[in-house]
């Protein structure tokens, strides 16, 4: 018995090795992620009085498929090229409330156009958006988020914040420069 028990962890090392357990890992991680927010919704849905529909199911699959910002003419394209129904625009902005609405998903306003990004496990960043070009880039700094959360409020829990910073990208700063001169 103690050699078999030997040779299946030998056997399984050797299997660990062999795959690409990372990506494995992540894939599945994803999957866990999909179900999750699959339920969210349909518990929401419950509660809230709303149909249970394959097209807002499959919206919110979606939106869980895309890494970062997007909006709702990128969202279209995305589910009338790869995604397994297509939707009409009425049907996303709908869907899109209702997803702010039950948590799922984060709703931001950067200049004049609004972008959404996924909500549930999604790790807090912030966002430098260029007051020229409205490009918007996201980067993550521990010492921000350390300082913010040290941040003590009186008579408020905070669930959670964005940060923006508005500024001029590189790209635009060269760009003015070369006109200058």
């Amino acid at each position: 018995n103690k050699n078999r028990g030997r040779i299946f962890a030998l056997n399984f090392q050797v299997i660990i090795k062999t795959i690409n357990f990372e990506g494995w890992t992540k894939n599945l991680m994803e999957e866990n992620i999909k179900e999750t927010v699959k339920q969210m919704l349909t518990e929401y849905l419950q509660k809230n009085g709303h149909r249970k529909t394959p097209e807002r199911y499959a919206i919110l699959d979606t939106i869980y498929s895309i890494k970062g910002h997007f909006d709702i003419d990128m969202l279209y394209k995305y589910m009338e090229t790869d995604g397994e129904f297509r939707v009409s625009r009425a049907t996303l902005y709908n869907t899109i409330i209702l997803l702010v609405d039950a948590n799922l998903v984060i709703k931001h306003q950067f200049g004049s156009s609004s972008q959404y990004e996924r909500a549930y496990k999604n790790e807090t960043h912030h966002h430098v958006i260029c007051t020229e070009c409205g490009k918007v880039t996201e980067f993550q700094d521990e010492g921000l988020k350390q300082a913010i959360g040290e941040t003590k409020l009186k008579s408020f829990t905070a669930s959670h914040y964005s940060l923006y910073i508005y500024g001029v990208c590189s790209k635009c700063s060269r760009a003015k420069k070369k006109k200058i001169n």
